[in-house]
């Protein structure tokens, strides 16, 4: 069987002109450069909730309903372990509960997930939850303890005050 092979168009020799790809780039508007120049702590992130490592099943469940929250931040000595959420729960847990009703949350949390601090602007924490899929990414300080958490929610309230700040054009 003969081969063929495809050949690749070669591109017409440029005028030897630079062509600037950011000649037509605008300066960032205000909500851009809020984004890039704020810093995650001004999107709300407390309250927050957490348990320790060795709480059970059913008592995440009971503390997830009873605060009205879809995760929980797993912390020991006030650093983050893990996140557990309802999907964690659904995936791990709800086909047999009864069995693991009892289980420790170390045994299906999310182990060390990826995380924000406080001084990283709201684009990462966006980035995290856009481009990587996470709904909740948790907010440590310099010292790698947990002070808050952002979601949904939270993003969609601070970009609608940016919008209800920014000056009509």
């Amino acid at each position: 069987m003969a081969e063929t092979t495809k050949r690749r168009r070669r591109r017409k020799p440029d005028d030897g002109e630079f062509q600037d790809p950011l000649k037509d780039y605008s300066s960032p508007d205000a909500l851009e450069s809020t984004l890039v120049e704020d810093e995650v702590a001004h999107i709300q992130v407390a309250p927050f909730a957490c348990l320790e490592p060795n709480a059970t099943v059913e008592q995440v469940m009971s503390r997830m309903a009873e605060l009205d929250v879809a995760c929980l931040l797993i912390v020991e000595n006030d650093y983050l372990l893990g996140i557990v959420s309802e999907r964690d729960i659904l995936m791990h847990v709800a086909e047999d509960f009864e069995s693991s009703r009892h289980r420790p949350v170390r045994e299906f949390m999310t182990l060390d997930p990826e995380s924000v601090y406080e001084n990283d602007s709201p684009a990462k924490a966006m980035y995290l939850m856009s481009v990587k899929g996470f709904r909740h990414v948790p907010i440590l300080d310099v010292d790698d303890h947990v002070v808050g958490i952002v979601g949904p929610k939270r993003v969609i309230t601070y970009l609608k005050r940016m919008f209800d700040e920014s000056p009509a054009e």
